[in-house]
This record gives C-alpha cells, sequence and structure tokens, in this order.
C-alpha cells in the first residue's frame, strides 16, 4: 500500500461483501417464491424480498464503487486522500442509513414506512428501484456528495490522469442523475420518462465510465502496460458508451406514451450500445496479452478478463436480444428482460467491484501484492461456480421468456399471465438450483481471504510498476 489513506476502502469493501450475501439470499428466497407461493409468506411477501434483493444490490455496488475510488484516487493522484477522516464518517453514515432502510421494509408494511417517513412531504416513494423512503434518499445525496468532494479534492491538490477524470465524471453523473429520483410527476409517461434518467443512464451510461476506469486501473497494475495505450483504449470506450449509452435510452420510451420517433432512436442506439462492451472485452485480453510481466495476482487477472467477457455477454448480447422495437413489442416486461438484467449487472458491475477487491483486499492487508497460491484457487473457484451459474441463471430465465412469449403474447390463443406462469415452472427450478449454486460459489470467495499460505510476492523487477 503505498498511501496510508488507501486504508479507508477497507470496510467500503467488507461492507459490500456483507451486503451483496444479503442480496443472494433475498434472490434464492423470491426464486422459491416464484413456485412456491406462499414461501415464507406473510413475513416475507415476494414484493418485499424483491424490494430488499434490488436495493441491496444498488447499495452494495456503491459501497464498492466507493471503496475502489478510495483506494485507486490516491494512487492515480499521487496524494494522501484529502480527509480519511470524512470517507469513515460517510461509511457509517451510509451504512446505518442502509441497514434501517432494509429493516423498515422488513418490519413494517410498505404504506406505514412511507408515512412514518415522512413521504407526505415530498412523494418519491413507489417506483421500482427507487423504493427507499425520501429521508434515505436525501442520505444518499448528503454521502454522495461529501464522497464526491472527498475525491474531488484529493484528485484537484495532485496528479490529474485520464483514468481519475473518467472516475470523476462517471460519479459526479452518478450523483446528478440520482436527483430525478426526487422528481415524482403525477403524469404516467412523464414518470416514466424521467423514472429512465435515473435506472437507464446509471447502468448504461455513467456506471460503464466508472467501470471503465476501474478495469483500466486494474489492467495497469497487474499487466505493467504503458499507461499512455491504456487510456487512448479507454477515451474511445468511454465515447461509444456515452454516445451509445444516452440515446440508447431510448428503448425504454416504445411503448410509454412517447413520440414514435423514439421507435428509431432506441432502436438504432440500442444496437450500438454492444459495441463499447465488445471494445472492453478486446481491452482487456489485449493489455494482458501485451503483459510485461506476470503479477502474481492471478485470481485478480482472471475477474478482469471475466468483467470483459461476461459484461459483453450480458449487456450486450443479451440486451441486444430484444431491444429493437418490432422485438421489444413481444418481449417487453417478460423473463427475457430478467435474464438481461442478471447477467449485465453480473458481467459490468458485480464483477468489476470484485476485480477490485481481489485485487485491492491483499495489499490492504499488508500482503506484497496478492494472497498465496493456495488462496487464489479457492478464489478462482468461487469466480468460475458463481460465474457458470450466472450463466445457467440466465439461459433458464431466456428459455423461461421465450415460452412465456410465445404463450402468453404471439401465439393465435394467448393464455392468461398465470397460466403460462404454471407452465414456465421447470425453468424456475433450475434457476433456483443455479442460483444456490451462485451462493456456494460466493461463499467460496469469502473464505478465500481466509485461506493460508505462502504469500506471493512481486519479483523486484516486476516491482516497478507503471505509474
Amino acid at each position: 500500500m503505498k498511501y496510508s489513506s488507501q486504508s479507508v476502502a477497507k470496510p467500503y469493501f467488507i461492507a459490500a461483501i456483507g451486503l451483496f450475501v444479503g442480496q443472494i439470499l433475498f434472490g434464492v428466497i423470491m426464486g422459491l417464491q416464484y413456485v412456491i407461493g406462499d414461501f415464507m409468506f406473510p413475513e416475507i411477501p415476494f414484493n418485499v424480498a424483491r424490494m430488499v434483493h434490488t436495493n441491496l444490490l444498488i447499495v452494495w455496488l456503491l459501497f464498492g464503487f466507493m471503496g475502489a475510488s478510495y483506494f485507486m484516487v490516491p494512487e492515480e493522484s499521487q496524494t494522501e486522500l484529502y480527509s480519511p477522516k470524512l470517507a469513515l464518517i460517510l461509511f457509517w453514515v451510509f451504512l446505518v442509513a442502509g441497514a434501517l432502510t432494509i429493516v423498515g421494509y422488513l418490519a413494517v408494511p410498505y404504506a406505514t414506512l412511507a408515512k412514518i417517513t415522512g413521504n407526505d412531504l415530498l412523494p418519491t416513494m413507489g417506483r421500482e428501484f427507487l423504493e427507499q423512503p425520501t429521508i434515505t434518499k436525501i442520505g444518499i445525496v448528503i454521502v454522495v456528495l461529501g464522497f464526491i468532494f472527498n475525491i474531488g479534492m484529493t484528485i484537484l491538490r495532485g496528479r490529474k490522469t485520464v483514468i481519475s477524470m473518467v472516475l470523476l465524471m462517471g460519479l459526479v453523473g452518478l450523483a446528478v442523475f440520482f436527483l430525478f429520483s426526487f422528481y415524482n410527476p403525477t403524469n404516467l409517461v412523464l414518470d416514466k420518462m424521467f423514472w429512465w434518467w435515473v435506472v437507464h443512464l446509471w447502468v448504461e451510461g455513467v456506471w460503464e465510465l466508472i467501470l471503465g476506469s476501474i478495469l483500466a486501473f486494474t489492467l495497469i497494475k497487474i499487466t505493467g502496460v504503458d499507461r499512455e495505450v491504456i487510456e487512448k483504449w479507454l477515451y474511445i470506450i468511454i465515447a461509444m458508451a456515452l454516445i451509445t449509452g444516452l440515446l440508447g435510452t431510448g428503448h425504454h420510451y416504445f411503448f410509454i406514451g412517447t413520440p414514435d420517433y423514439w421507435l428509431w432512436i432506441g432502436s438504432v442506439f440500442s444496437a450500438m450500445e454492444p459495441i463499447p462492451f465488445f471494445m472492453m472485452t478486446l481491452f482487456a485480453f489485449n493489455m494482458v496479452n501485451k503483459r510485461r510481466r506476470q503479477h502474481p495476482n492471478r485470481a485478480a487477472t482472471l475477474w478482469a478478463l471475466g468483467t470483459g467477457v461476461m459484461a459483453f455477454l450480458g449487456a450486450g448480447v443479451w440486451g441486444f436480444l430484444h431491444t429493437l422495437a418490432p422485438v421489444n413489442y413481444y418481449t417487453h416486461g417478460s423473463q427475457i428482460t430478467a435474464a438481461h438484467g442478471h447477467m449485465a449487472f453480473y458481467g459490468a458491475y458485480v464483477m468489476i467491484v470484485l476485480t477490485m477487491i481481489s485485487y485491492a483486499m491483499p495489499i490492504l492487508n499488508g500482503r506484497d501484492a496478492a494472497n498465496s497460491n493456495k488462496s487464489q484457487v479457492v478464489e478462482m473457484w468461487g469466480f468460475w461456480l458463481m460465474t457458470v451459474s450466472m450463466v445457467f441463471i440466465t439461459l433458464f430465465l431466456t428459455g423461461a421468456g421465450i415460452l412465456q412469449v410465445y404463450l402468453q403474447r404471439y401465439s393465435e390463443t394467448p393464455q392468461a399471465f398465470m397460466v403460462v406462469q404454471d407452465q414456465l415452472a421447470m425453468f424456475y427450478w433450475l434457476r433456483e438450483g443455479a442460483g444456490l449454486i451462485f451462493l456456494i460459489g460466493l461463499i467460496t470467495y469469502i473464505t478465500s481471504f481466509f485461506v493460508k499460505g505462502e504469500e506471493a510476492r512481486l519479483t523486484p523487477a516486476e516491482n516497478v510498476v507503471s505509474s
């Protein structure tokens, strides 16, 4: 660890993994509720389990992004973090606010939660992914503004690199677009339009900048390839991500009451959205092939390469499958959407956070560069169990989605929603099995950090890291 203030990243990473476990547990509960309708009812109704599952995903990824930023920026800026104390205060504020929100979801009916948190004063609750009480949303804004101030001041007083500036641009975009969660118009078309400004422009816009910068930083560290080469790739990738991501928002405007020109804009630019992800895959493999040294952290290298491949498959290929307006007319809101969502989130954002944790945690724990080879073998088992099971989750949901679309929307004698759901039960059981294997993979990944063994070290020649 080059700078002592990088240590503030460690609690963020630990919290992220803890919340990740919670997210997957609630995913397994939901999976069973698909086939056993009264499982854990009325203690945890399906709508509550789904809120917890999706909200934990968002919160733990934000913890991961913050931890990654606190680790990266001091090294990129070649200076200590502006205020480690502020970083730790914001950590506890965010963790307590997040925990209380989840307890609120589980402990009281949602309408009661809205009433006791003052939602009447500024109504923001009740929308998918933005179910957080208004007071929690305000807390998120305060935490993110404090976080950006801390990161921004560190960058301002140190070296400015392409990686840190792209990261800062992504973080500022994250904060700006979240403000639309406070805009809740009574007109349903306007409501859905601006709701997508948070949901879509986060995950298919500014979050891609954060993803690109973390991947570029990790590849510099594990390959030793010249910074200039990696930065040129990063420029092209983020330009394509922003162009396609911003206008690609149109694929959510197809059938919500907006003008029909969105059918063309959404289709054309959505069809281009796989390009930056394909470039990211080429980027990762190119840099590893050109590496000037064999970094001892083989697990982090595997995660970095896996991020490129899985992000391209999930966000790119599975996104393209149902993004054109004539296809989306039938598939919109089906299990095909769920298939795309699962693999895209895992490939693009879960894996990049785990890449950074894999690279940074050994260093934060006082090791030279990597955990022991024995530990890394266990970690790589975790990688393969999670990744392969996510591929199968996606395939099973895709199968369910195709059958659902045919039986419910395309055939000459369309069947009722619940009649069709009964016929998808086999796919849901298979998805549940794959979900349990994913949970085993996650536990294996966590276990790897506690496996002892002789530390894998950098050689003196390898210790000269490109800076």
